[in-house]
């Protein structure tokens, strides 16, 4: 049920390493893009797939982990991602593709959910530093990317405190806590 997978599907930052994850399976996670509306049907969006190790390591340099939890630096070795889906807009074919990323960013993480993986959407992107790294053309706009794995680590979605305070934290457990909105406070 789409609800039961909207639940699982967590902003997740630390992962079993050791379970990989394989070309066929981010082939397959992009195909479901294929199937997504896109804005006037351009289909703009291109996807660098990682999944070698040694370029995963550096694709991992170039993101910036958790702006909310200002005391970790980051997951440790052995819960670093095991893969990666740059998304790329191919200016050649249109300038606007930030609609078409978001619906495509949340399709590819609900199909990864459905296989038993989680990931984490990246805009805090060193983007000249990893186009470097990746030798990406300067047609392709890096938009965002896709951190993709096993899960290693408890997310819990609750209500939003008194206080209104809207940032995810960790307990003295590591179980990292995701306020959220009451369905009251959406509808106007």
């Amino acid at each position: 049920m789409l609800t039961d997978l909207l639940i699982q599907n967590r902003s997740y930052r630390r992962f079993d390493e050791s379970v990989r994850i394989s070309e066929q399976t981010l082939k397959e996670l992009v195909a479901t893009v294929r199937l997504c509306p896109s804005a006037a049907n351009r289909q703009p969006l291109k996807f660098r797939l990682v999944f070698e190790e040694s370029e995963a390591a550096k694709v991992f340099e170039c993101l910036k982990f958790a702006a909310y939890l200002t005391d970790w630096s980051g997951p440790a070795a052995g819960e670093r991602p095991a893969a990666y889906i740059v998304v790329l807009g191919d200016e050649t074919i249109s300038k606007f593709s930030e609609v078409d990323a978001g619906i495509a960013m949340q399709t590819m993480l609900l199909r990864a959910t459905e296989l038993g993986f989680g990931g984490c959407i990246f805009g805090s992107v060193q983007r000249e530093k990893l186009r470097e790294i990746l030798g990406l053309d300067e047609g392709f706009h890096i938009g965002y990317v896709i951190a993709l794995g096993k899960p290693a680590e408890t997310c819990l979605i609750e209500p939003l405190g008194q206080d209104g305070d809207i940032r995810y934290y960790r307990d003295a457990e590591g179980i990292h806590h995701v306020p959220k909105r009451s369905l009251d406070d959406l509808i106007v």
